[in-house]
């Protein structure tokens, strides 16, 4: 009989991937959560993964042969209080990944504050193209592949290498536990203020990751970040090799459709065609080519292969088009991707109107730690419409300095209503959010495809 796995936090995007990923590779899965609901409920009731509403303690009566916690998870928790008291076995998910799957195959992790879902999707889709089949687990959907995660009987899996804490019983950063042979480390910022005091801890987790990559692996590292040039300089005991830089790899300027040269230390390699834009993307784009070259794939391969590459979802996804209005999805909730996420969009809009329209959602933002540098990550908008709810800090304010190219709303339909008040034929409306935004897309365009 097949060992049994009963996932506590199953409907977050890594616990749900790592269900998929074990009901491929022959265990029984169940799980639960506080909130069962779709999409993700339906991907694993589709998986025959049997979900659970709640954390009841009544669960331990499953008896599976390994309970796995997701970082969700807290003391106090029902159900983990009884597995305690009870003395059964449990993991943390990213240690059962990497004791169950990831052990002796070639590991690609991308780390990084900003972009690891992008990238990681890139470098999936590159090795897909190359025929090497790669297993892989990436923290959004895949506009090229049907699933986030998928298992394979390929060496190569690539993994999105999170900083954030494994478990309340593992307070290391996830990505510690992967054992990659190739280390994409593309930016690093403080983020996560939950977790982290303060940059310096953050750095301090990445030279943990930095420690775990073998001599015949490889680095491959943003070479214009003083923070990973810190974290390297501390210590590095693999190859490196820099992008972004003359000296390692680097894109040319992009034409008016996004395509750009790719060089490597000087030398051209070719032209990738696509229709991806902004700076960060090419960057990534960079770092895919380095970490697919060490898992044998040519850079005139990746090259091409990036060429077909669709892109992820939620990241400036054009969510539909109303009244000559676009608007677009994307994940950005940091200053700096909000800023080269809006670069991105006014060097392809050219001299058209830009709304952005924001919900500081993440735990950094609803505590304000980075607000300050809010407004000047906004420049490039020609208005701005904040979302205020739930905010623990004063919005107006930190606003305020924006005149009226910026407004403050702390209720759902009024923004909808603000915004199509004043949007018009040939406007682009960017939504960033790291979450559902209370379905503020479709609100938005059932609101201008209405109006007279």
């Amino acid at each position: 009989m097949a060992a049994h796995l009963h996932i506590l936090g199953i409907c977050g995007t890594f616990m749900g991937g790592v269900a998929a990923i074990a009901k491929a590779a022959g265990y029984r899965v169940t799980g639960c959560d506080a909130n069962v609901y779709p999409p993700m409920s339906e991907q694993l009731a589709a998986l025959g993964i049997e979900l659970i509403q709640g954390f009841g303690a009544e669960q331990i009566s499953l008896k599976p042969d390994v309970w796995v916690i997701g970082n969700v998870v807290t003391r106090g928790n029902p159900l983990m209080e009884a597995i305690l008291d009870r003395g059964e076995r449990y993991v943390s998910g990213p240690q059962w990944l990497a004791d169950e799957v990831l052990l002796g195959r070639h590991v690609l992790a991308v780390a990084g504050t900003h972009g690891k879902t992008t990238t990681s999707t890139m470098l999936a889709w590159v090795l897909e193209r190359a025929g090497k089949q790669p297993g892989f687990l990436i923290g959004g959907v895949p506009v090229d592949f049907p699933v986030s995660a998928r298992l394979t009987q390929s060496k190569y899996f690539v993994i999105e290498a999170d900083e954030y804490d494994t478990a309340f019983f593992d307070k290391r950063s996830k990505f510690v536990h992967y054992r990659a042979r190739t280390a994409v480390l593309n930016n690093l910022e403080f983020d996560h203020a939950d977790i982290f005091d303060d940059l310096a801890a953050i750095e301090r987790q990445f030279h943990h990751f930095v420690r775990t990559v073998p001599k015949s692996g490889l680095i491959v590292a943003n070479g214009n970040d003083p923070a990973l040039e810190r974290v390297l300089k501390v210590g590095a005991w693999t190859p490196i090799e820099y992008f972004g830089t003359p000296q390692g790899w680097q894109a040319g300027e992009p034409d008016e459709q996004g395509g750009f040269e790719v060089a490597w230390q000087g030398r051209a390699l070719g032209r990738v065609s696509w229709t991806q834009f902004g700076a960060h993307n090419r960057l990534n784009a960079l770092a895919a080519l380095a970490a697919a070259r060490h898992a044998g794939v040519e850079p005139a391969e990746g090259i091409a292969a990036l060429s077909s590459f669709s892109g992820v979802r939620r990241r400036m996804q054009v969510r539909g088009e109303a009244g000559g209005v676009t608007v677009y999805d994307d994940f950005a909730h940091h200053p700096t991707a909000i800023r080269t996420t809006l670069e991105g969009l006014r060097r392809r809009v050219g001299r058209g109107r830009i709304f952005a329209v924001l919900e500081p959602r993440s735990n950094t933002m609803k505590r304000g730690v980075l607000k300050d540098e809010l407004p000047d990550s906004l420049k490039d908008a020609d208005r701005t419409f904040v979302y205020t709810s739930g905010l623990g800090w004063d919005a107006a304010a930190v606003f305020g300095k924006m005149g009226e190219r910026a407004r403050c709303i702390d209720d759902l339909a009024r923004l909808v209503d603000a915004i199509k008040a004043e949007a018009r034929a040939g406007d682009h409306v960017l939504v960033m959010s790291n979450g559902g935004f209370g379905g503020i897309h479709e609100k938005l365009l059932d609101r201008l495809s209405a109006r007279v």
